[in-house]
C-alpha cells in the first residue's frame, strides 16, 4: 500500500500531529508512505522513520501559480498512491489528491471540500474529544477506522541523530557559547501574528532579573522577519546575547535547541520544537488556548493572564493586547527559576 499523508502548514501543528503519524505507521508497518508538506514543515519531520519520504510542496515557488500545483500534481499521480489522508483541512488539499488521481481521500469536512473526498469525516464537536490539538488528527485516524481508541500521548517527540547534536553544539561554541554555561533559548517571535507576542522589552527584562543569579548565555532564536524583535530584545540587556537571528533553518532548530538547558518563548512553533527534543519550556500564552495547543511535556510552564476577551484567536490585537501585557516578567521569571533549578549543565 502507498500512502500519501497531507501535513499540516504550520511547525506546531506539524508536531502535535506526530502522535497521528506514528499511529499510521504502527496501522500499516510495510507500507510506503509519502509525506507532502511546505518546505519549512518537511524539515520537521526529517530523521524522524515515519515516513519513506518527504515531498515539498514549494507553494511559494514551482507550485505557486495553478500550472504549477497541476505539475504536483502530475507528479504525484505518477506514483501511483493507493490513499491520502488529510491532516491539513483546506480544500487545496483535497483538490491536489483529488488531481493526482488517488482512489481513497480521507480528511475532514471542512473548507466546502467534502465533495472531492471519498471518506469525508465529520468535524468533533466541542467535548466530543479531549480539547488539545492533538487528538484532532487522532481522532480523524479514529472515525477513518484506522485507530480503535485514542491513545493518551504524555510526551510528543522529536529524535535528533547524535551526529547533528555534535555539529549543533560546534556551531554554538563557534557562535560564542562557553563549553559548560547553562543556555537559555530565546524565541519571541509567532509567524501566527503579532497577537502572540509578548513585548521585547519584557523579554530583556526577564533576562537581565536572571544573569546576577544564573550566568547564563542568551540565545536569540528566529526567522529573518523577527530581526527588529530581537535587536530590542539584545539592546535592551545587560549582558550581549548569543542572536542567531535569521541565522539558522527551521531544520536546524531541534538539534540547536537540543544543547540548550531552557526555552522561553510565545506560543510558537519554536516552543513546541523544544518541547519536543526534552527542553524545559516557558511558555507565555495571551490569545490562544493552552488546552489545545500547550507542549506535549511533562517539563512546560505556561504562564498567562486570562482578561475577558481571552482567547481570541485573533493574529493582531484589535484593542490594548492586554492578555499580553498583563503577564510581567516577575512572572515570567518566576517559572523560569523554577525550571531552570533543576538544569544541570554538562
Amino acid at each position: 500500500m502507498k500512502i500519501l499523508i497531507r501535513a499540516t502548514n504550520w511547525v506546531g501543528d506539524a508536531i502535535m500531529s506526530l502522535p497521528a503519524i506514528h499511529a499510521v505507521r504502527r496501522r500499516f508497518p510495510d507500507a510506503e508512505i509519502a509525506i507532502l508538506a511546505l518546505p519549512y514543515v518537511a524539515d520537521i519531520y526529517r530523521d524522524q522513520q515515519i515516513c519513506n519520504c518527504r515531498i515539498v510542496y514549494d507553494r511559494g515557488g514551482a507550485h505557486a501559480t495553478f500550472s504549477g500545483r497541476e505539475r504536483l500534481a502530475a507528479e504525484l499521480r505518477a506514483q501511483k498512491f493507493d490513499v491520502a489522508l488529510l491532516l491539513q483541512n483546506a480544500f487545496d488539499a483535497a483538490w491536489l489528491a483529488w488531481r493526482a488521481g488517488i482512489p481513497q481521500r480521507i480528511g475532514y469536512a471542512r473548507d466546502a471540500r467534502t465533495f472531492l473526498l471519498t471518506k469525508s469525516v465529520a468535524v468533533p464537536k466541542s467535548g466530543e474529544i479531549p480539547p488539545h490539538e492533538k487528538f484532532y488528527y487522532l481522532e480523524l485516524l479514529r472515525r477513518a477506522g484506522w485507530l480503535d481508541s485514542l491513545p493518551a500521548e504524555p510526551f510528543i517527540s522529536l529524535d535528533v541523530p547524535e551526529q547533528n547534536r555534535r555539529r549543533a553544539a560546534e556551531f554554538l561554541l563557534a557562535s560564542g557559547a562557553r563549553p559548560h554555561a547553562p543556555r537559555i533559548a530565546i524565541g519571541a517571535g509567532a509567524s501566527y501574528g503579532s497577537a502572540k507576542c509578548w513585548p521585547a522589552d519584557r523579554f530583556a527584562e526577564v533576562l537581565n532579573r536572571l544573569h546576577p543569579q544564573i550566568d547564563a548565555d542568551v540565545i536569540l532564536f528566529g526567522t529573518a522577519a523577527e530581526t527588529n524583535v530581537s535587536a530590542a530584545i539584545a539592546s535592551g540587556m545587560r549582558r550581549p546575547p548569543i542572536n542567531l537571528t535569521g541565522k539558522t533553518a527551521i531544520a536546524d532548530l531541534p538539534a540547536l535547541l537540543s544543547q540548550c538547558h531552557l526555552f522561553i518563548g510565545n506560543d510558537s512553533g519554536a516552543m513546541h520544537v523544544a518541547a519536543a527534543v526534552g527542553l524545559p519550556v516557558v511558555g507565555v500564552f495571551g490569545p490562544t488556548d493552552p488546552r489545545g495547543t500547550a507542549p506535549v511535556s511533562q517539563r512546560c510552564t505556561i504562564v498567562q493572564q486570562k482578561p475577558y476577551c481571552s482567547p481570541c484567536f485573533l493574529r493582531r490585537c484589535p484593542t490594548d493586547h492586554r492578555c499580553m501585557t498583563a503577564v510581567t516578567p516577575p512572572m515570567v521569571e518566576s517559572a523560569a527559576r523554577l525550571q531552570l533549578s533543576e538544569v544541570r549543565p554538562a
